[in-house]
């Protein structure tokens, strides 16, 4: 099975008879948490990914845009910024969103999520996962990037 592509994978589901939910869920197959923590994977920087993941497939899904895309996802980077919240400074990570749209996972273009939709999902995650306070959107096709960030 590890030879597999993603459209394969997702192939094999089907034919087994997989629920769809499960066979097209975000990311599937795809990256989890760990790879998705470039740097020290802890259980606190897992907790604050999960979080942040759960808003943007909630707000993609609230959008009636999941289907339309190949995978989403969110990261949890190695970078701390300076940020404001209420009257005081914060020293917290950054959260890269990634969407892309593909036929089979070897070559992806990016989602072109309106700006509307972007702004409100950075401030939910900013506002409601303690521990992030900038949020951006990954721009990069595959190739020459990967779906993934490992």
């Amino acid at each position: 099975m590890r030879e597999l592509f993603k459209d394969e994978v997702r192939e094999l589901g089907r034919e087994l008879g997989l629920p769809d939910g499960f066979v097209g869920r975000h990311p599937f197959p795809g990256p989890g948490l760990a790879i998705r923590i470039p740097g020290e994977v802890t259980k606190e920087r897992c907790d604050i990914l999960r979080k942040a993941d759960a808003i943007y497939l909630e707000e993609i899904r609230a959008a009636g845009l999941y289907d339309a895309i190949w995978q989403a996802f969110a990261v949890l980077l190695p970078v701390k910024t300076v940020g404001v919240m209420g009257d005081s400074r914060t020293y917290d990570s950054v959260c890269a969103l990634r969407a892309v749209t593909s036929t089979d996972g070897m070559t992806a273009d990016i989602y072109p999520f309106d700006a509307g939709f972007l702004s409100r999902v950075a401030t939910r995650i900013v506002n409601e996962v303690r521990g992030i306070n900038r949020v951006v959107y990954d721009y990069t096709s595959k190739p020459p990037g990967t779906i993934e960030w490992e």
